[in-house]
């Protein structure tokens, strides 16, 4: 806290110096915007791009992804496909109404990620979504 004098009356006036708190508050922002990148969830795919407007989320979404090796990850736990169904109910605790996202490697077969929303919808789940990269002009 800073001290002046007020020269016409003679009375030590405070105020406060406010530049170490905008300091420490820009440090904190440049942390901030390098590391929020770094936060998104899921296993690494290189999603397709696409001029499709995004969905309003409600809930928290499941995401179910196919990487460039073909391997399945509900969330981020790698699931063999025999048993993909069985972890999704448990997931969703047994809700057929589950939102849920299937990203899957513009490198792989697009059959692969039909066959297995095919399999979603087969089991009854009636909110399934493909997630793709917003399209980018070049």
């Amino acid at each position: 806290m800073a001290f002046k004098l007020n020269h016409s009356s003679k009375e030590p006036m405070s105020e406060i110096n406010v530049t170490p708190f905008v300091d420490v508050m820009l440090v904190l922002l440049i942390i901030f915007m390098v590391t929020a990148p770094l936060l998104t969830v899921g296993v690494q795919v290189d999603l397709p791009e696409s001029s499709a407007d995004s969905l309003p989320e409600e809930a928290e979404p499941l995401t179910l992804s196919i990487n460039s090796k073909g391997e399945i990850f509900i969330q981020e736990s790698k699931v063999e496909y025999e048993k993909i169904i069985a972890k999704v109910l448990a997931v969703s605790k047994n809700r057929t109404d589950t939102r849920i996202y299937v990203r899957g490697d513009k490198t792989i077969n697009y059959g692969r990620v039909l066959e297995i929303m095919g399999l979603l919808s087969g089991s009854g789940f009636t909110k399934v979504a493909l997630i793709s990269e917003p399209f980018k002009e070049r």
